[in-house]
Parts: structure tokens; C-alpha cells; sequence
């Protein structure tokens, strides 16, 4: 058997090399080639597509993400597939830009230079690479480091900061009551100056250049990361569209980054803050109250935006799900339409 097979893509005629026992997906990260996917552990479906030719095996994947039904009709999930020969893939779902826009996934070696707690469950770090990193605002990386005890953990985190920043790196990441990485870092177990492995980048809801129409942000919990890099990005890009910034918690204490955000409002008037409180009693809050799909849904209605613009959510699974009907009862289309799920995870490297 030889060391490598060749791999081709259809119909966007792509060909690359995998080497013996690297999966497919991971061949095409290395090589600078974007291809769709989402979890990269064989539980998300988003890296489906039809084998055309070819022989390959599958690593353990989730019967959610790909059923025996299109495993008998040759679905394979690029993720978890090792190629056995030369292969010959068909995509279901490919983005000309995303193509265009590919960057070749990299490993950094780097160490955390600050945190900060912007909430009783939200935290903010830095990191300080050894050497610059390319990435498009609103992709992430998988951070791993080594804990004051020697457990390993790797976890994936959006960047927080716009890509001009390439050797500082700044994310937002939600404290989970069995989140290992957050749990560490608030006792102790990962401290400033641990060094860390930065692995990207990786991920589709980057923002999209030149496009018409409203720029419509939503994001919960930790999506203000990817969200806060596309809202800046696009400022310091110069282009002109309204932009709708819906950002949804649970009580007035879990808002941050208020003076930061006034103070872009204060200098980019096209800009529309809209926070959405879920759990307000007492407290006293003259904005938005409810969940923040309902929020989005109102406002697209009283704009009558009927479609036009782009969409960029970030957040839990719960908040997407809900915002996905609003959007398409909207007249969104799905190429108008960019979202990032952020799970908890259970011992893999999903988590946000």
C-alpha cells in the first residue's frame, strides 16, 4: 500500500492527497482546503457527502450524524473517514467562498497571558503565540494545555479579537458546571503564563465581504466571542450597513462589555445594540425582556427586511434551534444564513 491516496472533490474538480491513517477532513484542514464541517467528531453531519469511487473506513461516529440508511447508500462523514485507495467524493453542501477563503490549519505553541472575569460565569482570556496566525473573524481554534495536576485538556474556542491581531489572541468562554477548562482556570488548575498549543483555524461562520443589505448579529453566552470579532472586523473594513446586534441573557448581571459597546454605538451610529433579558423580576431594565429569537423576530418584522442582509448566531444549541424558523419565515435563505453551536462538552473538544 502506498503512503498516500489521492482524494477528489466534485463537482468543484479539487484534488489532494491524504496520507495512511489521516482522515479525510483532517488531509484537507492541512492542506489549506476548507471543506464544510462542524464538530469534527463524527456528531454533527455538517462534513456528509457521497462517496463516488473509492475504498475507505470509518473511524467511531454518532448514528445521529449519519444514519445506516445513507451509510447503504454510500454517505460517508469526511470527519471519521480514512481513505483504504483513491477516493472520489461528491459534496453536499460546499461554499465557493469558504474554498476560496481556505487557510491551512496550523499548530502554534503559545502561553495565557490574562484573564479576566466579565461575569460570575463568563471569562475572558488571552493568549500570546510564538508565531502569527491567519484566520478569518468568527473561526476558532482548539487551545490545548496541560493542568497543575498533568491532565490534558483541549477544548474549542472563536476568537474574540478581529484577525489584524495575529500573535495576541483574546476569547470568551462560558463557565459550565462540568466544564474542566473554565473549571480550571477558576481554581487554579490553569494559571497565567501556562503554556498552551493552539491548533487552527477552523470553522464557516466567518464573516463575508461586500454583501448588501442589514448585518443582523445574534449571540448568548460565549457567542459574544466569534460575534464581537465579526461586529469589529466589519467596522474596521469600512463597509456601510446597518448592523442589528441582538445579544441574549439571562439577568441585567449577566450583560458585559456595555462601556465597550456604547462606545462603538457613540462612533458608528449604523449600529443597533439590542440586549434581550430572559429573567428580569425586580430588577429594574427599560430594554428588551423575553428570549432573544423573539427579539430578532419582532425587530426583522417592524424592519421588513424580508430576507436581505446576512446572519451571524452564535450561541447554545436552544437559542439556534429557536432562531432558525424565525429566519426562514423572514424570507432568509440558508446562504444568508451563518451559525456556530456551542455545546458543552463531554470530554471531547466541542465546547465553546
Amino acid at each position: 500500500m502506498s503512503d498516500a491516496h489521492t482524494v477528489r472533490l466534485e463537482p468543484v474538480g479539487v484534488e489532494f492527497e491524504v496520507e495512511n491513517g489521516e482522515t479525510v477532513l483532517n488531509a484537507a484542514f492541512r492542506q489549506g482546503i476548507a471543506l464544510p464541517h462542524g464538530c469534527k467528531e463524527g456528531q454533527c453531519s455538517a462534513c456528509k457527502c457521497v462517496l463516488l469511487d473509492g475504498e475507505v473506513d470509518m473511524l467511531k461516529y454518532s448514528t445521529f450524524a449519519l444514519n445506516d440508511m445513507e451509510k447503504d447508500t454510500g454517505h460517508i462523514l469526511l470527519c471519521r473517514a480514512i481513505a483504504y485507495s483513491d477516493m472520489e467524493v461528491e459534496l453536499l453542501n460546499y461554499d465557493e467562498e469558504v474554498l476560496a477563503k481556505s487557510i491551512a490549519v496550523k499548530t502554534f505553541k503559545g502561553r495565557i497571558a490574562h484573564v479576566e472575569h466579565l461575569t460570575h460565569d463568563i471569562r475572558g482570556i488571552e493568549i500570546e503565540l510564538g508565531s502569527p496566525i491567519k484566520f478569518w473573524a468568527g473561526q476558532y481554534v482548539d487551545i490545548t494545555v496541560t493542568t497543575e495536576k498533568g491532565e490534558t485538556i483541549t477544548r474549542s474556542f472563536s476568537m474574540a479579537n478581529t484577525p489584524d491581531q495575529t500573535q495576541k489572541l483574546s476569547f470568551i468562554i462560558k463557565k459550565y458546571p462540568e466544564g474542566k477548562f473554565s473549571g480550571e482556570l477558576d481554581s487554579g488548575g490553569i494559571k497565567v503564563g501556562a503554556e498552551v498549543t493552539v491548533v487552527g483555524p477552523y470553522g464557516t461562520c466567518f464573516r463575508r465581504e461586500e454583501r448588501e443589505g442589514p448585518l443582523v448579529l445574534v449571540g448568548a453566552g460565549s457567542g459574544m466571542s466569534p460575534v464581537w470579532s465579526i461586529l469589529n472586523d466589519h467596522l474596521k473594513s469600512g463597509e456601510k450597513r446597518p448592523v442589528y446586534f441582538f445579544y441574549g441573557a439571562r439577568t441585567p448581571d449577566d450583560l458585559f462589555y456595555l462601556d465597550r459597546i456604547a462606545e462603538l454605538v457613540g462612533q458608528h451610529p449604523d449600529v443597533n445594540f439590542i440586549p434581550v433579558l430572559s429573567h428580569v423580576n425586580g430588577e429594574a431594565w427599560d430594554g428588551e425582556r423575553g428570549f432573544v429569537h423573539q427579539s430578532v423576530d419582532a425587530k426583522l418584522k417592524q424592519l421588513a427586511v424580508d430576507g436581505q442582509g446576512d446572519v451571524y448566531a452564535c450561541g447554545p444549541p436552544p437559542m439556534i434551534d429557536a432562531l432558525q424558523p424565525v429566519l426562514f419565515m423572514n424570507g432568509f435563505e440558508l446562504e444568508r444564513i451563518f451559525f456556530d453551536k456551542f455545546t458543552t462538552s463531554s470530554g471531547g473538544t466541542s465546547a465553546h
